[in-house]
């Protein structure tokens, strides 16, 4: 079986993502380098309004494999290109074995602005676009946003925070970040909060820790790649033994 796993992020592009393609200065582009500068599009047409909260995840809804994230990092930028505002992003992804992105969850820091928590989902598990997402901290309804823009990377859905939701988030366990598939059913994406709270109030973290984290996580992604084929190989039944 041909089990291929994705290169580890660079830290340019991790930090592209964080950035959500150019979003964090309030350009509404769809591609754009890490923290570049651009020219505001035409303005958009005015985005589907937020649903309401989805129910429970329904019996017999898709269920995720385990997941392997990154741990949580915080990015941060000044000069030229984020208009000499300091700009940070405390990071966290999740992955599946094979390397496919499931989730991306950052707290974007922009100076002079509001802090706003962002989710990003790939195009390849949502259905249906115009629902959005739909938070969940700790059991507590977090409410919805709708998709404010789709890139190469995923889908990204904006919310606006104040102190206390992030003393929430310093202090909480897990953020559950749902979307709806078909039937209207919710997929419900776990992100743990162990260390949110150690990222966001200690200093920028150094990029060879950054890239050192990614090689590991490349390395448990290889590891845990092997171990499924040898589990596959050994389920498969013996090879008939040929005819005298």
């Amino acid at each position: 079986m041909d089990q291929r796993i994705a290169p580890a992020r660079p830290l340019a592009r991790m930090m592209a993502v964080a950035t959500g393609a150019g979003l964090l200065l309030g350009a509404s582009v769809i591609a754009q380098p890490v923290f570049a500068q651009t020219k505001p599009a035409p303005k958009a047409a005015p985005a589907p309004a937020a649903p309401a909260a989805p129910a429970a995840p329904q019996a017999g809804a898709p269920q995720l494999p385990p997941l392997m994230y990154s741990s949580w990092v915080k990015l941060c930028q000044q000069g030229q290109e984020t208009e000499n505002k300091k700009v940070c992003v405390v990071h966290r992804d999740g992955r599946m074995e094979n390397g496919m992105p499931v989730i991306m969850a950052e707290l974007l820091q922009v100076e002079g602005a509001n802090e706003r928590l962002r989710v990003t989902v790939p195009m390849s598990i949502i259905v249906h676009l115009a629902e959005g997402t739909h938070l969940v901290l700790d059991g507590q309804d977090m409410g919805s946003a709708p998709y404010v823009v789709c890139t190469q990377i995923g889908c990204l859905s904006d919310y606006e925070i104040n102190a206390d939701t992030v003393k929430k988030l310093k202090a909480g366990k897990q953020l559950v970040v749902q979307t709806y598939l078909m039937n209207r059913q919710v997929l419900s994406i776990p992100v743990s909060l162990a260390d949110f709270a150690k990222a966001y109030d200690g200093p920028a973290t150094d990029p060879k820790v950054v890239e050192e984290q990614q090689r590991k996580l490349q390395e448990e992604m290889q590891k845990k790649a092997e171990e499924a084929r040898k589990k596959l190989e050994a389920q498969q039944p013996a090879a008939a033994a040929p005819k005298k």
